[in-house]
């Protein structure tokens, strides 16, 4: 007496939450490749790094000049 139904009458059901798990399941394994691979070809330059070090603080100004030179 699955849901109260009786029988085979119930089984629709199981397969619609099966098709709708899996269409989630591909959906995010597609987001989740797509992520990865767009992420592999975008690096930080030194340069960025540089900048987001002197923003945060952990350098002073002219550290951040003479680095900046140096990367040039």
């Amino acid at each position: 007496m699955w849901f109260g139904m009786h029988g085979m009458e119930g089984w629709w059901i199981l397969g619609i939450i099966f098709w709708v798990a899996l269409l989630v399941g591909i959906v995010l394994l597609v987001v989740w490749l797509v992520k990865t691979v767009s992420g592999r070809g975008r690096q930080e330059s030194a340069l960025d790094i540089l900048k987001k070090r002197y923003a945060r603080g952990e350098i002073s100004k002219e550290e951040f000049e003479e680095r900046k030179r140096d990367l040039a």
